[in-house]
């Protein structure tokens, strides 16, 4: 029986031993991934709307710039695009009837989100359609 236990006794030992080297040799989990850096957000265009131009229905609009160079459709809302040589128009068109919400220009006036010499370099350009 002691020769019995003896053999059991340095069978565990053993096991255990070779339990701890494994547990030694086991890699250590890699260190989390850094979290990515947020980018930033590009300041917003100053407040202001230039008044002749808010509330005025998509056929004024038209009348008054031409046809868009691009339009894009957003469910109830719509974008117009007008192209000039040195700064482009943004009109936001939404509501029943459509009509101008807000407009923007790049590059932005001083104190407001529309330059007015570009609106009135658009407006008076040749060619419209």
């Amino acid at each position: 029986m002691v020769v019995q236990k003896a053999v059991v006794m340095r069978r565990l030992s053993c096991l255990m031993l070779a339990l701890l080297a494994a547990g030694c040799a086991a890699k250590p989990a890699p260190p989390p991934a850094p979290a990515p850096s947020p980018t930033a957000i590009p300041p917003a265009p100053p407040r202001g709307e230039p008044g002749q131009y808010l509330n005025m229905p998509a056929a004024g609009l038209q009348a008054a710039f031409g046809k868009p160079a691009f339009v894009r459709k957003d469910g109830a809302t719509e974008m117009w695009r007008y192209d000039g040589q040195s700064c482009r128009a943004f009109f936001f068109l939404y509501g029943a009837p459509l009509a101008v919400r807000h407009v923007e220009t790049l590059p932005h006036g001083a104190q407001n989100a529309a330059d007015m010499d570009c609106l009135l370099a658009l407006k008076n350009a040749p060619g419209k359609t």
